[in-house]
């Protein structure tokens, strides 16, 4: 069964979307809405689907059976809403929202409508973070005792001064924490479990913006392991991801996507691998040309629908990033004192 998507935003990410869902067989792109009718002719131009400048139309429209939401983050839960009351499944880009008060309100509203909510963290689905992942489950770190996560990119002043929505409180949520280190706070809760407490500090050290665009975090999780947490968009000209897992066991570390260091006591394994094809440049650019994690997100929420079976991100996943940074950003009120996450 041919599922038709429609696509909601005509920026840069909605791209990404198209891009992503042309090269899946049993996906259609069957409409597009967004504010700027020329960017959005353009999509359609290039993916097919008929262009949308109204979005109570763009819902009524069919066939469609799932959206795929790309528009400012301040806007997620409230398209989402919209969609669901359509009878349309929902797949939102990261982060959910930029409150869990909105999440909660998206993730019963999908409920109500009974169709299926996710949410994108491309992440999840590349292969050298599954074998952490799947390393972790069979123990082979051990106890996990420490991890190290550095997000050090950056983005020029005109990231920023060319947008609307970048930057700001309403529409963004937050700066280099909700925006380009969301990923890594979904990483480290998908690897590692929930945070039981932290401290934190924020600030905005380069660039003319409502929001941080530099944060760091001191983390406890429910393990027991100990966690930091650095994220910016200040550090020119930008620097590959890099996640560190140190266990009793031995030592994972992450760049960008792949596993650079694989030191096991136990088990020594074959686990550094090249690849030529990743060339997104995230550390410097937020354009994205390398569509393979997206692809198989969608993929997956595609899959869910024709299976009725449950994505691999839903909400409730996707909220557990947003409440982590929430608590961040409580905390750095005050960076002296430990808070407790709820």
């Amino acid at each position: 069964m041919t599922i038709h998507i429609g696509l909601i935003g005509g920026g840069n990410i909605s791209r990404t979307h198209a891009g992503a869902t042309t090269a899946i067989p049993d996906a259609k792109i069957s409409a597009v809405y967004g504010v700027n009718l020329e960017k959005v002719a353009t999509l359609c131009h290039e993916f097919g689907g008929r262009p949308f400048e109204d979005f109570h139309a763009f819902l009524a429209h069919r066939p469609m059976e799932m959206v795929i939401i790309g528009s400012p983050s301040g806007l997620h839960a409230e398209q989402g809403i919209a969609a669901a009351r359509h009878g349309l499944h929902v797949l939102v880009e990261k982060p959910i929202d930029i409150s869990t008060e909105r999440a909660d309100a998206l993730i019963v509203a999908c409920e109500q409508a009974n169709v299926k909510l996710g949410v994108i963290f491309q992440d999840r689905f590349t292969s050298d973070i599954r074998r952490i992942r799947q390393l972790m489950l069979q123990d082979a770190l051990g106890r996990v005792l420490l991890a190290d996560a550095r997000v050090k990119w950056y983005r020029p002043p005109e990231y920023y001064s060319g947008s609307r929505w970048r930057g700001t409180w309403a529409l963004d949520g937050g700066g280099a924490l909700m925006n380009q280190g969301v990923h890594t706070v979904d990483l480290l809760l998908w690897l590692l479990g929930d945070v039981v407490s932290l401290r934190a500090r924020t600030a905005t050290t380069l660039h003319r913006i409502e929001t941080e665009d530099t944060a760091l975090a001191l983390l406890e999780f429910a393990s027991g392991a100990m966690g930091v947490l650095e994220a910016t968009t200040a550090a020119f000209p930008g620097y590959p991801r890099r996640v560190e897992l140190t266990g009793t066991e031995g030592t994972l570390v992450l760049e960008h996507d792949r596993i650079v260091v694989a030191d096991l006591k136990s088990r020594p394994l074959n686990l550094i691998r090249h690849d030529p094809q990743d060339r997104n440049a995230s550390a410097s650019s937020p354009l994205i040309t390398d569509c393979r994690g997206h692809q198989l997100a969608i993929e997956d929420f595609v899959g869910a629908i024709q299976a009725d079976a449950a994505p691999a991100c839903d909400g409730h996943e996707g909220r557990r990033s947003v409440a982590l940074i929430e608590s961040i950003y409580r905390a750095s009120q005050t960076p002296e004192l430990s808070v407790r996450v709820s």
